[in-house]
């Protein structure tokens, strides 16, 4: 085998793209890693604010968006998150669980990119070249793929696109692996940003502007879903766990609700509270459980006319209307921050055209699809590296 040739050659230095390098390289399978951007798994580094949130203890098809939410369950069944934290212990990298059963590295992401690597290295048989843009992928008359880079043509039995999807640009992300697809013939479900904040351009822009920086617990919800997890508000809308996690199932004019206070049933503790201490404030009741700062816009949007009255001098009936605006508060984002900031994509290459066992394409011997590529996006909270290993996997056994 020439310099120049291999059994695979895979399209992005990722998570999906150097877990398949290793696993392959494991089988013996000589393999060639082509990453455009100057350094290798750079969404991995700063992912989970540079901690990696590398997987989840719950892993279940229902935290999955695809429009075949079936696929995904034959390759997690075969790789799972309890494989990947194996791994993780056998490297002695120290982590810890947050809430709804995140898993992130305590000493930082780059001790996840390093044990990546070091699998590469160990088998001897992986390439990784940086700065390496691949300009076309043709089809050899015997068998096999041409793939033409900006640092030379290379030749490859398999060719695995682990080029991820749009989101943060700036680490690298471009829209190759689509246009291969595309090339092969494969349906594209259309792309949007997944995982990303909201903004607003109308009134509610000035409240989330004065309240940056503020966190508090809500239940955001639409027709769809729900999430209960941390909202915070930001200069130019809305962020935060909760946020990010309903911008997946969002279209633009849509509107959505925002449960201030999940924890309470607001209208039974307002009428306790009315018996209980007729002189105080609303305001003074709901600072025991939100910032003043919060409390204060929402009294603004609120109850403005009873900001100064005794809630045993508020009717029952003012008392229901403020608890059901409190409980289901709408907004109408005017957008999101798109692709720039976004975790994930959404949409992509169709999975009917691709197996779910080999993640090969049915359209073309040799072509494998794995990780954001495909049309699969995952809930926060480690999921979207969850299938980045298993679909790896799953594809490393039969390039």
């Amino acid at each position: 085998m020439s310099k120049n040739q291999y059994d695979v050659l895979v399209l992005g230095a990722g998570a999906s793209g150097l877990m398949l390098a290793y696993k392959a390289a494991q089988r013996g399978r000589k393999v060639l890693v082509v990453e455009k951007a100057n350094k290798v798994g750079k969404k991995i580094l700063m992912s989970g604010g540079g901690k990696c949130n590398f997987t989840n203890l719950y892993v279940e098809p229902e935290n999955f968006i695809s429009h075949n939410p079936h696929f995904v369950i034959s390759a997690l069944s075969r790789y799972t998150n309890w494989d990947f934290i194996g791994m993780v212990c056998d490297y002695g990298i120290a982590y810890e669980e947050r809430k709804h059963g995140q898993l992130f590295t305590l000493n930082g992401a780059k001790e996840i990119l390093a044990m990546l690597l070091a699998e590469c290295e160990k088998t001897g048989l992986v390439d990784i070249k940086t700065n390496c843009e691949v300009k076309a992928v043709n089809i050899l008359d015997d068998q096999g793929f041409k793939i033409s880079t900006t640092l030379g043509h290379f030749e490859a039995e398999s060719v695995v696109v682990a080029s991820g999807g749009l989101s943060i640009p700036t680490l690298g992300g471009t829209g190759i692996g689509y246009d291969i697809a595309k090339q092969f013939n494969h349906h594209i479900y259309p792309t949007r940003a997944g995982l990303v904040p909201f903004t607003f351009t109308d009134s509610f822009k000035e409240v989330t502007s004065k309240l940056s920086g503020n966190a508090v617990e809500a239940t955001l919800s639409n027709e769809l879903i729900s999430f209960t997890e941390a909202l915070l508000f930001t200069h130019r809308g809305l962020s935060g766990p909760s946020s990010l996690q309903l911008s997946n199932y969002w279209h633009a004019g849509q509107s959505f609700k925002i449960n201030f206070l999940p924890q309470l049933d607001v209208e039974e503790f307002l009428k306790a509270k009315k018996a209980s201490q007729p002189k105080v404030l609303l305001r003074t009741l709901f600072g025991e459980y939100l910032p003043k700062s919060v409390v204060l816009e929402l009294q603004n949007l609120i109850w403005l006319d009873s900001a100064d009255i005794a809630i045993g001098n508020i009717s029952d009936d003012k008392l229901s209307h403020i608890s059901q605006r409190l409980e289901a508060f709408e907004v109408k984002p005017s957008g999101t921050e798109g692709y720039r900031t976004a975790e994930v994509t959404l949409g992509g290459v169709d999975t009917a055209e691709i197996s779910s066992k080999t993640m090969e394409s049915k359209k073309q011997k040799g072509l494998f699809f794995i990780g954001e590529i495909v049309d699969i996006s995952g809930h926060l909270g480690g999921f979207n590296f969850q299938w980045a290993w298993s679909s790896a996997h799953a594809a490393s056994e039969y390039v």
